[in-house]
C-alpha cells in the first residue's frame, strides 16, 4: 500500500520466485535473491543488474542452477551455456 506521498508503507512485500512465477511465503527461509550484475562490451560490471528469487522449493529439488542459468540466458546476460 502506499501513502498520498507515494511511498511504500507495507511492513511485508510478497515476491515472486523467479523460475516457477510462484509467491515465496514469508517463513520460507531456504529461498535466495540474487542480484546478477550487467556487463559491458569489454567485460567490467556496470551499474545495472537484474534481480532474480528463488524459491526454497526449487533449491531442495536441486533445480535452481539450471533454472538460474535458463533466466539470465532468456535476459540475455549469458550467452551459450543450454545446448537443446
Amino acid at each position: 500500500m502506499q501513502n498520498e506521498k507515494g511511498e511504500t508503507v507495507e511492513l511485508y512485500i510478497p515476491r515472486k520466485c523467479s523460475a516457477t512465477n510462484r509467491l515465496i511465503a514469508a517463513d520460507d527461509h531456504a529461498s535466495v535473491q540474487l542480484n546478477v550484475p550487467e556487463l559491458d562490451a569489454n567485460g567490467v560490471i556496470t551499474k545495472r543488474f537484474k534481480t532474480y528469487a528463488i524459491s526454497g522449493r526449487v533449491r531442495a529439488r536441486g533445480e535452481s542452477d539450471s533454472a538460474l542459468i535458463r533466466l539470465c540466458t532468456e535476459d540475455n546476460l549469458v550467452k551459450g551455456l543450454i545446448q537443446n
